[in-house]
Formats: structure tokens, C-alpha cells, sequence
């Protein structure tokens, strides 16, 4: 079975250019309905032609990378697959099918979406699960935690640390802000900025933070001037 991944933009859902390619001898069919169960994990079933088979081919996982920009607005991933079928006179054939996967706002990592039966079909044989695990892309500026906060690293020199600056920080939806610092940057300090995380799924409406991180840079090696500078300002 063969699985083309999508190139998409943000809610355009789908071209007919496909990014990566995987194979496998397992992946199914059709999809008709939906149905969720537990907090993240999703359900697509398939009508049952297969009602008398006892035993099922094992359920096949693949990640797909999301990026945070994606994540912030939710998005459409599309991927079409190419599978064996049975036919009606004992043979098989090949069928090609597209599986869309709604991607929420604020999906997070390890968020399942699953089609059922959608595997290759086989004599005697339940076809596989198809099983999509969501995993974040990485990203040149941010990570996110557990709770959608995005995560954010800057470097602030260490005069800037000890007079205060004005730092401009991007965020996620491509907005810059302005942040003032006045008071003295200790290393591996933080400041939390409300609402500029990732949307949260089961709140409606609300984000989670952006938690900036301060690397304060240290000199390397002063000169004789300016370590008398530096002797006389914290004296």
C-alpha cells in the first residue's frame, strides 16, 4: 500500500504536488462517518464487509508533522493512499482514494485520527487500521509545552540586562511585539506574555502564553578601560 503526503496551504487543503511517500503492505479502505472517543483520539469507520472475519491485520501508525503556524488556525491535511481490493470474481485490483484529516486548533501532540479498515484487503483477513498520529513540526523560533504555551528564547546583551531595552519579539501569527524591559535581567530569566500560545482545544476562545526566555550574553574579555567602567558603575 502507498501513501502520498499532501503539499497544502493554511484551510486550502490540498494540491497534487505530494511531499513524501511512504510504503507498506497494509493500509485500507473507505470512510463514511464520524465518531470521537476520549479527549483527542478520532474515529472514522467504514461499512463492514468483513462481519464474519475474526482476525485483523495490525493497526498501521504514521506520524504527521503539523507546524505551529498550522496549529494556531487549524488546517486540512489531505494524502492519498493506493490499495489492494478484492474483487468480485476472487481477484484483486488497485484503488486510490483520498483521506482528508481536519486538523483543530490547538491539536496536540500525540493526537490520533484513525480510519478503520483501511488497509489492504486479504482472504480471510480484516484489513488494517490506518492510524495518523499528529507530532509538531519543528519550528525556527518556538516550541510548545504541554499546556499550548509557546516557548521562546531571545538574547539580550549584558548592558541591555543591566539598564534596560526594548526587545522585539515575533509571535506566532506574525505579529512583532515591543517588549520594555526596565528592571535588571538576571540569566535564564523569564517573562510571560498572556495569550500569544497556542489555541486551547478544550477551552474555546482562549490561548495559552508565550513564555519568553532571557540568554544574557557575556563578554568574552573586557579591556583594562572597561573593566574600570564596570568597577566604577557597580561600586
Amino acid at each position: 500500500m502507498i501513501v502520498y503526503f499532501s503539499s497544502i496551504d493554511f484551510f486550502d487543503g490540498f494540491t497534487s504536488e505530494f511531499d513524501r511517500m511512504f510504503t507498506t503492505s497494509r493500509f485500507t479502505s473507505s470512510s463514511t462517518g464520524f465518531k470521537r472517543f476520549g479527549d483527542d483520539d478520532f474515529d472514522f469507520p467504514s461499512p463492514d464487509p468483513f462481519k464474519k472475519q475474526t482476525v485483523q491485520d495490525p493497526a498501521i501508525e504514521t506520524n504527521i508533522q503539523v507546524s505551529l503556524e498550522e496549529l494556531a488556525v487549524g488546517c486540512t491535511k489531505k494524502l492519498k493512499i493506493s490499495r489492494q481490493v478484492l474483487t468480485l470474481n476472487g481477484g484483486t485490483s488497485r484503488e486510490e482514494k483520498i483521506l482528508a484529516i481536519e486538523i483543530k486548533p490547538g491539536w496536540k501532540a500525540g493526537t490520533k485520527v484513525t480510519f478503520e479498515r483501511h488497509g489492504d484487503q486479504k482472504p480471510g483477513v480484516i484489513p488494517a487500521d490506518l492510524i495518523f498520529v499528529i507530532s509538531d513540526k519543528p519550528h525556527q523560533y518556538f516550541k510548545r509545552d504541554a499546556n499550548n504555551n509557546l516557548l521562546y528564547t531571545t538574547k539580550v546583551s549584558l548592558r541591555d540586562a543591566l539598564i534596560g531595552c526594548i526587545l522585539h519579539i515575533p509571535t506566532i501569527d506574525g505579529k512583532v511585539l515591543s517588549v520594555q524591559l526596565n528592571e535588571v535581567i538576571q540569566p535564564g530569566a523569564q517573562k510571560v506574555i498572556p495569550g500569544e500560545g497556542l489555541p486551547l482545544p478544550k477551552c474555546p476562545g482562549k490561548r495559552g502564553d508565550m513564555i519568553v526566555t532571557f540568554d544574557v550574553e557575556m563578554p568574552t574579555n573586557l579591556s583594562m578601560e572597561q573593566r574600570q567602567h564596570l568597577a566604577n558603575f557597580v561600586s
